[in-house]
């Protein structure tokens, strides 16, 4: 019956539209219906070139940091990560371009005219919110046709949409902590266990030490399958330093002896690496990226284009990736960090600023995350001097009364506003020097950056009189 109401749709905000309807009227599918349906559009896979990325906190950094590096050595990436802050575009990229508007509508056209209407209505198949967007990646980097494709998964990894690639050139897991434990499990293992799921026979495999219980159970995962498996944890950091809105550090290169990029390192078995964030947490993706092309040394010798160490400086000094630790007004910080780990990699940041003027925060968070410990992590770390907690534009959302509640359990001085506009405004109106963050939900980083992209509300705040 749906299927019927969308003939027709002649724009891009339809299309959209659509897709954001989807979650009404569908249920999760199985791996053998992801395939089939990726089958149907021709099995764009098997012409790509794809590196994989799992993990809770991080994919995405990992992903552009790739992403950047690749580039920088001349060869041409496709990007499919989630979410997407502001626009629905920013999911699907290549060489750094978003799809265009005219191309989003007409692949969508296209995976739409291939749905099942004929089918008795309880036997037919429709692609889920993500799947939709997975499928409508695959056709539009097929028809690009990039010498690498880089996708990171929507949530876990053995069931997610974007493990239905026949084969991959590499595996990448990030950090592992507690998240999604409705859907992924309440243990670190268990986690572990849906992210390996990634891992592939003939695929080589790169992960992040995170404890001895995920590195064990990665281990064992690979020797099952038959491949190699190389971890990359802190102790491979020699140092790290921070310059005021730099990072500089120092990298082991080579791993047991297996490191392929081509030039000298700066010292035998390392190579100094400066990014360009205020992040401490982007050290430990940007070595995992590091790493992994590493691992990719005979891939870069087939294609015939070598990947240097200076390759790797540039593409790690010129990476960006929106809304982590992300200066969108001077002295004004949005962050992603949206559950408990992301919190503790939060804050850490914050410790080592530098600032000397006072530290304000606003706040938001999804009702479906551990929010309660996330407050407690922010209130009792003592580095915010005002605290601002509004609902985002979201049905997600946790509620101004319940915020309310969450921050009165502890000390300090919070505010809850009725929404996010309101908590920002008044946190603006700071002393001397005040640095604001802002951080709790990739919901929160994205409602943040459109406020701060509308005219009216820039010209407002250019209005604010400096303070003495």
């Amino acid at each position: 019956m749906e299927l019927e109401r969308t003939e027709g749709i002649a724009s891009f905000e339809e299309a959209e539209n659509y897709i954001n309807r989807i979650p009404r009227f569908t249920k999760k599918n199985t791996m053998e219906d992801t395939r089939a349906f990726l089958h149907r559009l021709g099995d764009p896979d098997r012409r790509m070139r794809i590196i994989h990325v799992a993990g809770t906190n991080g994919k995405g950094s990992v992903c552009a940091y790739l992403s950047s590096i690749l580039r920088a050595a001349g060869y041409r990436t496709a990007l499919f990560t989630s979410p997407h802050l502001v626009d629905i575009r920013e999911r699907f990229s290549v060489d750094g371009e978003l799809m265009s508007r005219e191309d989003f509508l007409r692949i969508f056209q296209k995976i739409h005219g291939m749905l099942d209407r004929e089918a008795p209505e309880g036997n037919r198949y429709h692609p889920s919110y993500f799947e939709y967007l997975f499928f409508m990646a695959m056709v539009y980097f097929g028809e690009k046709e990039p010498d690498f494709c880089i996708l990171e998964t929507g949530l876990g990894g053995r069931l997610d949409a974007t493990n239905a690639v026949s084969r991959k050139e590499l595996a990448v897991i990030t950090h592992i902590s507690l998240d999604h434990v409705e859907y992924l499990g309440d243990t670190v293992e268990k986690i572990a266990g849906e992210k390996a799921g990634i891992l592939q026979a003939g695929t080589r495999a790169v992960f992040w030490d995170t404890c001895p219980e995920t590195t064990d159970l990665f281990r064992r995962r690979a020797s099952k399958l038959g491949i190699s498996a190389q971890s990359v944890s802190e102790k491979d950091i020699i140092f790290s330093k921070f310059n005021g809105k730099t990072i500089d550090f120092s990298l082991r290169t080579g791993y047991h002896g297996e490191g392929d990029i081509h030039g000298e390192d700066d010292i035998h078995g390392r190579t100094n690496l400066s990014l360009r964030t205020i992040a401490s947490y982007q050290v430990e993706n940007c070595a995992l990226a590091v790493r992994s092309i590493e691992a990719l040394g005979e891939v870069f010798d087939s294609c015939g284009k070598a990947v240097t160490w200076e390759h790797v400086r540039q593409g790690v000094r010129e990476c960006f990736w929106a809304g982590r630790m992300e200066e969108v007004l001077p002295e004004v910080y949005v962050d992603g960090a949206h559950n408990e780990d992301g919190v503790r990699a939060f804050l850490e940041t914050v410790a080592w600023d530098g600032c000397e003027g006072g530290r304000s925060l606003l706040f938001g968070v999804v009702k479906d995350k551990n929010y309660g410990r996330m407050a407690q992590l922010l209130t009792e770390s003592g580095l915010f001097g005002r605290i601002a907690a509004a609902p985002m534009d979201t049905q997600r959302t946790l509620s101004g009364e319940k915020l309310g509640e969450l921050f009165g359990r502890y000390a300090g001085s919070f505010r809850v506003y009725e929404d996010v506009a309101s908590a920002f405004w008044a946190l603006l109106h700071r002393g001397q020097g005040e640095r604001i963050y802002i951080a709790g939900s990739l919901y929160l980083a994205g409602e943040m950056k459109e406020l701060i992209s509308d005219d009216k509300f820039r010209r407002r705040i250019e209005e604010i009189p400096s303070q003495p």
